[in-house]
């Protein structure tokens, strides 16, 4: 079928989107959906993990035992993949994908034994419904997200050094503080790490779309993970 300019300019001129611009949003949404179903597959593989590692006496002492070896293999493995996610193949970064879901999950089976497992529950809900919220505005809105980076960016560090010192301070309100910021925080990113994937998937560098869609889902299952966390220290009963 010929290109009509005319046609075009009445479609811009009502608003009505193109071809080009509606295959474009289709492309775009199911990247989108892949990108979900990676995340989902990593926080299952966690949460599995988590409550195997908690009904084991004998594999939780093991996990408590290399609790600090786990959490520096954590960050190593975030660090690796985030350096080279750009030139592997998507089967490459999903190994490591479900790895550090892995990791994650032995570190996560702590919180059974410190929450009572309907705060642990009603946190997950919680975020779910947050993340849900959060991800879908960052879908839907026509706004730019990018000027939140910087504020959000520093935000996080905040988080970090907070933690790092409350460490040796054990101060209930600066856990408090901390926390609420953290929810703030991690809330943004959801929406803006949304946006974000959405235009890098229409300008990829990548070598693989798979190796995108993988590194796309680590990004939002980590707002995931610290959304929840944050909640779950704020609203959790102890045990």
């Amino acid at each position: 079928m010929a290109f009509d300019p005319q046609q075009s300019s009445h479609q811009q001129q009502f608003g009505i989107p193109s071809a080009a611009s509606l295959l474009a949003e289709e492309s775009a949404s199911a990247f989108m959906a892949k990108v979900y179903r990676w995340m989902m597959a990593g926080l299952t593989l966690s949460a599995g993990t988590a409550w195997f590692v908690a009904s084991n006496q004998q594999a939780f002492s093991l996990v408590r035992g290399l609790f600090l070896p786990l959490v520096i293999a954590q960050l190593a493995v975030v660090f690796i993949f985030s350096m080279i996610a750009p030139k592997i193949s998507g089967a490459i970064a999903a190994a490591m994908f479900l790895g550090y879901s892995f990791l994650s999950g032995l570190t996560l089976s702590s919180i059974f034994f410190v929450y009572n497992l309907g705060s642990i529950g009603t946190s997950f809900g919680v975020t779910a419904a947050m993340f849900g919220a959060l991800s879908v505005y960052g879908t839907v809105t026509k706004k730019d997200l990018s000027a939140w980076g910087t504020f959000l960016f520093m935000g996080l560090i905040g988080v970090l050094v907070a933690g790092v010192v409350n460490i040796f301070l054990q101060s209930d309100f600066l856990g408090f503080v901390m926390s609420c910021a953290a929810v703030v925080v991690f809330s943004g990113l959801t929406a803006y790490d949304t946006q974000k994937l959405r235009q890098m998937h229409a300008s990829s560098g990548y070598a693989s779309v798979g190796s995108l869609a993988v590194n796309g889902a680590l990004v939002l299952y980590l707002d995931f993970i610290n959304l929840f966390l944050s909640i779950l220290r704020l609203f959790g009963s102890r045990r």
